[in-house]
């Protein structure tokens, strides 16, 4: 069985939760979030914890236990303290800039890339191409990250393009000369 979804989640002094049917509602000082418990698990709030507990003895059950506690744990972590990715732009002649609150990118092609940001997500550039990509959400963030670093993944050979930050490119050898 699940050796995650048998801790139990603490709640911190600022969080309310609210369960409705199968759905879970947290609210915290940075804002709220709602999601939805799978079938086969049962939720109780007691003593300040969130316990998950399986219902059924499906042949999944273990895996949507699990599943249950880490979205509801990533949903008290991002009420509280927030998450960011970092993405850091590699080129001489590439470069980043906010536009409002929209990101405005230019990667070597014809035209600059307009990306604006996703329904609770924040942008945030520095000098050194740096991209901070910041939210309550785990899940969107880390969807809107990858859409930015898909529009010029780094390449094989240089180096250059979008990558997260601390991440490692392999790079190929060159052609060589004879």
């Amino acid at each position: 069985m699940s050796r995650i979804g048998k801790k139990p989640i603490p709640i911190p002094d600022k969080v309310n939760i609210t369960l409705k049917e199968n759905i879970i509602q947290v609210k915290g000082p940075k804002g709220e979030l709602e999601e939805r418990i799978p079938r086969g698990i049962a939720v109780k709030i007691e003593d300040e914890e969130v316990i998950f507990s399986p219902v059924t003895n499906q042949k999944n059950i273990g895996s949507f236990w699990g599943l249950a506690r880490a979205l509801v744990n990533n949903m008290v972590i991002g009420v509280t303290e927030g998450y960011e990715k970092i993405l850091e732009v590699r080129g001489r002649e590439f470069k980043v800039r906010m536009q409002g609150k929209n990101l405005d990118l230019d990667l070597g092609y014809a035209h600059n890339i307009l990306v604006s940001p996703k329904e609770g997500i924040e942008f945030e550039v520095t000098d050194d191409n740096k991209i901070f990509v910041k939210g309550i959400n785990k899940a969107v963030i880390g969807q809107q990250a990858a859409e930015i670093r898909g529009l010029r993944p780094p390449g094989v050979y240089k180096g250059k393009g979008i990558r997260y930050e601390g991440e490692y490119v392999v790079q190929k050898e060159g052609k060589k000369g004879l």
